[in-house]
């Protein structure tokens, strides 16, 4: 009795562990398509151009730039505008300040703020304008540092879920093997019982039918005490999650919304692990 006991228990902890890994790996993909949604929101490419480029040869290249349908947004700001904005970024530092004002005038020309509905929009706009024509009036073009931003967050990202799919891929094949015995065990510790079950005409699904209950009972617990200590474990990170996202309340908040769709969801597949562990240990050691 005391070895069924330990093995259930046993069975519910790899169950919890398994419902851990798939509820992390969860959790990192929304955050992190919360925030790369947000980094991609803020992302921008600004097209410095040189201060001996003419007003006709701005509005040529504003309208190139604004016949490309992926723009959502475009500024454009004046070489006094951007004069204005230099000094303002670098008040604490005399000796660029000092420099300038040696210069006796404006060396900045117009800088041109594009903002597209998708990062990879940006391509094309920056292919369009790196042609012959254009390479003595555009100085820069500024947008592969925030592409390499973009780009080392997925790569982060994959790896962390990649690693957490084979977690829970272990921990499920774990919960296989422990479930799979503890039936057997139970099987061949109550054989008696059902040689005089079989004796008094009972059929092989009323004999079965206390371990598949037995089933349900191990996913509906291992599913509660998951749910709760994610719970606990939302709360507790939400205060750090509010410093990336700006919202104190992030993780509990999407708990909320989705509780009753990620516990459906996670119960009725721990219980097809359970079940199918179950069956498949019943029918090796139950003969008909």
């Amino acid at each position: 009795m005391a070895r069924n006991l330990s093995l259930s228990l046993m069975t519910v902890l790899i169950l919890v562990l398994m419902l851990l890994s798939v509820n992390t790996l969860l959790m990192i993909r929304v955050l992190t398509t919360e925030a790369t949604g947000m980094i991609r929101g803020q992302i921008d490419v600004s097209i410095y151009f040189d201060h001996t480029a003419t007003q006709d040869q701005i509005v040529e290249v504003e309208s190139v730039v604004k016949s490309f349908p992926e723009v959502v947004e475009m500024t454009l700001m004046k070489p006094e505008e951007v004069l204005v904005a230099f000094r303002n970024e670098h008040t604490d530092n005399t000796d660029v300040l000092a420099s300038l004002d040696e210069l006796g005038e404006n060396p900045f020309g117009a800088t041109m703020i594009i903002q597209t509905r998708m990062p990879e929009d940006y391509e094309k706009i920056i292919t369009a304008l790196d042609v012959p024509e254009y390479q003595d009036i555009v100085e820069a073009k500024t947008f592969a540092d925030t592409q390499k931003a973009i780009d080392r967050v997925t790569v982060i990202t994959r790896q962390i879920e990649q690693f957490s799919l084979a977690l829970t891929a272990f921990f499920a094949f774990i919960a296989f093997l422990i479930i799979f015995n503890t039936i057997r065990v139970a099987i061949y510790t109550q054989r008696i019982e059902i040689s005089i079950k079989r004796l008094v005409g009972a059929t092989n699904w009323f004999i079965r039918g206390p371990y598949l209950v037995e089933s349900v009972v191990f996913s509906l617990l291992s599913v509660l005490i998951a749910q709760g200590i994610v719970w606990v474990g939302a709360e507790f990170l939400d205060p750090y999650v509010m410093v990336l996202l700006n919202d104190s309340g992030f993780l509990t908040d999407y708990l909320i919304s989705h509780i009753l769709l990620l516990a459906g969801i996670q119960f009725l597949a721990v219980l097809a692990l359970t079940m199918f562990s179950s069956i498949l240990a019943m029918r090796k050691n139950l003969r008909a």
